[in-house]
């Protein structure tokens, strides 16, 4: 298994490199390929790709399966032909919990936008939790959408602290007109100048979350995290 700072590299590096514009793959009938990260600790059960057609995008799905047989049991719901860039399986990145009852799913949406669904594992059942947003939490709105927010760049990064308890680091860049969204973001935002006009609005934040008992997640305050030195 890649270690988790090798695995943000590698979706950075899909993000950024125009050469990994998409990753694709044509996968068999039959052919249900493990996700980076895919397998659970227990040994269980593991997370598995597949789709249809040259590009793989064909009713692409990403299953939850019964190991050793490799049997599906159900779809992760929210990662389908509709909201993936790539279908390679080594482009999607899972991170379970120790007990394996919890699990995280991070891919590409966009092309520089990496997507972070977080799901609670039940035997054969998989069900979907409301996942953290450390930008929404700080600033009471959400970023992507039908708004007038210009975000560029989106990369979460996950780990696991405890079977229910995780650290989350937020990264995201913005093009605005003025700097009044890193003036709103305080120690948590960094302007600069655009070439040609306009600014970059960098936000980075971290912050220790935990799942309750009743699926909700629940956030510590965030803290500032690592900017980049941006062009």
């Amino acid at each position: 298994m890649l270690h988790r700072r090798a695995v943000l590299a590698l979706l950075l590096a899909f993000a950024i490199s125009p050469a990994f514009a998409t990753a694709e793959h044509q996968y068999g009938k039959g052919e249900y390929a493990i996700i980076l990260g895919g397998k659970a600790p227990n040994g269980k059960l593991s997370v598995a790709a597949h789709g249809g057609g040259e590009s793989g995008s064909d009713g692409f799905r990403v299953y939850l399966m019964a190991e050793p047989a490799h049997r599906k049991l159900t779809t992760l719901d929210d990662i389908n032909d509709d909201n993936i860039l790539d279908t390679a399986p080594d482009a999607f990145h899972a991170t379970w919990s120790a007990d394996s009852r919890f699990l995280a799913v991070s891919f590409r949406s966009e092309r520089h936008i990496v997507t972070l669904n977080i799901y609670a594992v039940d035997g054969a059942r998989a069900k979907p939790l409301d996942g953290p947003d450390l930008f929404r939490d700080v600033t009471g709105r959400s970023a992507g959408g039908d708004n007038d927010l210009d975000m560029r760049t989106s990369v979460p990064d996950f780990t696991w602290a405890a079977p229910r308890r995780f650290h989350l680091t937020d990264y995201r860049v913005f093009v605005a007109d003025d700097t009044a969204l890193a003036d709103k973001l305080g120690t948590l935002g960094k302007a600069s100048k655009r070439d040609g006009g306009g600014n970059t609005i960098q936000f980075s934040a971290e912050a220790d979350g935990e799942i309750l008992p009743d699926g909700k997640i629940r956030m510590g305050k965030p803290r500032p995290g690592k900017f980049e030195d941006l062009p």
